[in-house]
């Protein structure tokens, strides 16, 4: 038996999986994430040559793989996004990314400065790589697929879906902060590298993200519906496969013009979508890039589970475990909850959406792209670890609570008016959450 003969054998009963699981674990306690974390310790700790992955040194391949994995969901989220964009509509959207996500990322900084005695370079760091929500694992509270009609979206979905749609290219700034910090102090503090910071990489590169985005969403939706040209109007065609074309160009154009290509992808997606809302060809395109999705996240999974089980837990400290844990618990869902204060939301679609802020793979990439611009004074291993024990905590806590949920609002949808079904549903939400959380800080 050879090394190859062996990944031959994983990657074949993981795409299986990724295509039967789905179904076994629908409506259960438990996600297709939980499975695959669980089944890579345990094949790790079989006596058979499966590779190990070390996001310390294979940091390049681990950056890659996870970003390719962002954006292609980037792109499925954007497209599965019915409702049409506006300032009012999407005014719990601006709430999260405005609200929530600096406070979580000066919560955790602080946090991880005062627990751990990190520097405040370091501290910053994991402030950024832990705020946004991941859209990659957030798939059993995001929007389903696309319906064409604003209406059958529930609120608390929505908001989850554009803001992991949207957060995850403004985590960029803060990542960039935390790397001109270290550069310019290493251990210490200056505030000199503040004013290119704020005008390089919050502005222009925000700046061209969403041009970029809006300007290939533009073009592409035309193509795609508009096109006199029978051969470019590739709506009559329904080929999946050009979703992924979007996606890269995208992506390629605003990285090569020195943009966030996160932010285009999903800017772009929300784009194409407009150009004609109720086409069934966004079905099509949104069904491949979850199938592609679904591929990636099952490999990359599988692979963080292989490196839990070969001691990606061994620098973490009892300090550690504590910011993972008020992470997920505390700063998460205050953060949430306060910037959901005198929103029109009701209380409980509060606290899913405070609640339900999944750290995930685009937390992965974040960390292996910041070290790979700096060391962050040595403390790789000891990064690695929170961020592992986060997401791994993650997985398992929101892949609990979401199935049961989602089952109990499908059942309801059937039997009951819109409104009063999202109203139980997301009630039942928030009670989970809340026992779950009263559980985990029994003693």
């Amino acid at each position: 038996m050879t090394f190859s003969d062996v990944v031959y054998l994983c990657l074949g009963l993981g795409a299986l999986a990724a295509a039967v699981l789905p179904r076994v674990v629908s409506k259960r306690p438990f996600s297709l994430p939980m499975i695959f974390l669980v089944a890579g310790v345990l094949i790790q700790l079989l006596p058979l040559p499966v590779p190990a992955v070390d996001p310390v040194q294979d940091r390049l391949w681990v950056e890659h793989t996870t970003e390719v994995c962002v954006i292609v969901s980037l792109m499925g989220a954007g497209l599965a996004i019915d409702r049409p964009f506006g300032l009012r509509r999407w005014s719990s959207t601006w709430r999260l990314l405005g609200v929530t996500m600096p406070l979580t990322v000066a919560a955790v900084a602080v946090l991880a400065w005062g627990l751990l005695d990190w520097p405040p370079a370091v501290a910053l760091l994991l402030g950024a790589v832990l705020a946004p929500t991941d859209p990659v694992l957030a798939g059993e509270v995001r929007v389903g697929e696309p319906l064409g009609t604003e209406h059958e979206e529930e609120e608390a979905q929505f908001a989850l879906t554009s803001e992991a749609g949207l957060n995850d290219g403004l985590a960029f700034p803060f990542v960039y902060a935390a790397i001109a910090l270290a550069a310019a102090a290493g251990a210490g503090w200056s505030t000199e590298w503040i004013g290119r910071w704020a005008l390089a990489d919050v502005l222009g590169k925000c700046a061209v993200g969403l041009v970029v985005g809006a300007a290939v969403g533009w073009l592409l939706g035309w193509m795609f519906f508009r096109a006199k040209t029978p051969v470019l109007r590739l709506s009559e065609h329904m080929e999946g496969f050009v979703a992924l074309g979007a996606t890269f160009l995208s992506y390629g154009i605003a990285e090569v013009l020195h943009g966030y290509g996160f932010l285009s992808v999903f800017v772009t997606a929300c784009a194409v979508r407009a150009a004609e809302r109720s086409h069934g060809y966004h079905k099509v395109l949104h069904e491949f890039t979850e199938q592609i999705e679904r591929l990636l996240t099952a490999l990359l999974l599988f692979l963080l589970g292989g490196y839990l089980a070969t001691g990606a837990l061994s620098a973490l400290t009892m300090r550690g475990v504590v910011v993972g844990v008020l992470v997920l618990l505390v700063v998460r869902p205050l953060t949430g909850w306060l910037a959901q204060v005198k929103s029109t939301m009701g209380r409980p679609e509060r606290v899913v959406v405070a609640s339900f802020g999944i750290r995930g793979i685009g937390s992965l990439f974040y960390l292996s792209y910041a070290l790979g611009q700096n060391p962050f004074s040595g403390l790789e291993r000891e990064l690695w670890a929170v961020v592992a024990f986060t997401v791994v905590g993650s997985v398992a806590l929101h892949g609990v609570m979401a199935a049961p949920a989602i089952s109990r609002m499908e059942r309801r949808s059937r039997r009951a008016e819109p409104g009063t079904c999202r109203r139980h549903a997301l009630t039942y939400l928030a009670g989970l959450h809340l026992a779950t959380v009263f559980m985990c800080s029994k003693p």
